[in-house]
């Protein structure tokens, strides 16, 4: 496949193939292009969109996108910079940066992409459902929490373009721009939907794990909004209802208990 889309799009290899955890990259070279990559995903409804959103953004704060090939699920892209933010060990600027690209982001959404709050609508009662199965392991206290969120906020979206799964390590260095974003999924929505991703990045783990966490972790929520432009509140209580929505998936599919009480704890922070 990769064969065919070389040749398709007058590219040859330019180092070893790369991956992440859905799908392999092959950095290319092309006559009229910058450094480029060709990326192919696994067929998967989280893959969809993501070339709509690169188009979106048309390089803001996003790798470009030169040429697709939807059915094959494959994307000519910008070549970034080695490595991630993750690798950057100043917190501040880390989250910082974080919610800086968040802003960055925020355009006016194309039409077609999923809208949030259509995604989110069934989510009471998969929740309610979901935790009954699993002998209600979770307090009720945080259960109502999460209600309230998505009948209150749920039905509440702007049309603003949302990246969907930002965190460190999905933003690499630019040329161009310090910055750049990678795998978004393309939802249409509030930005503070993509809170808990940030939470869960790789730069706020020794804090989920520390003997204390919620004052490092009220902090790291705080340098985020405050970048992002975010409203604090509404940050939280989506990243509560995603943490309650992780606390049950991570039961449901057996994830190690050491990741089960992490999020568990983060759900009580954030209730």
């Amino acid at each position: 496949m990769v064969d065919e889309l070389l040749q398709r799009w007058n590219c040859v290899p330019d180092g070893p193939v790369l991956h992440g955890c859905v799908g392999i990259v092959v950095p290319v070279l092309h006559p009229d292009l910058p450094p480029a990559v060709v990326k192919v995903s696994f067929p998967h409804p989280g893959n969809v969109y993501e070339p709509d959103a690169f188009s979106a953004w048309n390089g803001r704060g996003a790798v470009h996108i030169y040429d697709r090939d939807d059915e094959r699920f494959a994307m000519l892209l910008e070549r970034a910079g080695r490595g991630t933010l993750a690798d950057v060990t100043d917190f501040d600027q880390a989250v910082s940066t974080l919610g800086q690209l968040s802003r960055r982001l925020a355009v006016e959404a194309p039409a077609g992409l999923p809208r949030l709050g259509d995604l989110v609508a069934e989510w009471e009662s998969e929740i309610l459902s979901t935790a009954a199965e699993l002998g209600d392991p979770l307090p009720r206290r945080a259960l109502d929490a999460a209600i309230a969120t998505l009948r209150e906020l749920g039905p509440d979206q702007p049309d603003t373009l949302v990246h969907g799964d930002l965190h460190d390590a999905n933003v690499l260095p630019g040329g161009r721009e310090p910055w750049l974003a990678i795998d978004p999924k393309g939802y249409v929505g509030d930005r503070a939907y993509d809170t808990i991703t940030v939470i869960r990045s790789i730069r706020f783990a020794p804090l989920l794990f520390a003997p204390d966490p919620e004052p490092g972790l009220s902090r790291g929520l705080d340098l985020f909004c405050d970048a992002a432009d975010i409203d604090r509140d509404r940050a939280r209580r989506w990243a509560h209802v995603r943490a309650i929505k992780a606390a049950l998936w991570g039961r449901r599919h057996h994830d190690p208990d050491w990741l089960i009480q992490a999020t568990d704890q983060l759900v009580d922070i954030l209730t």
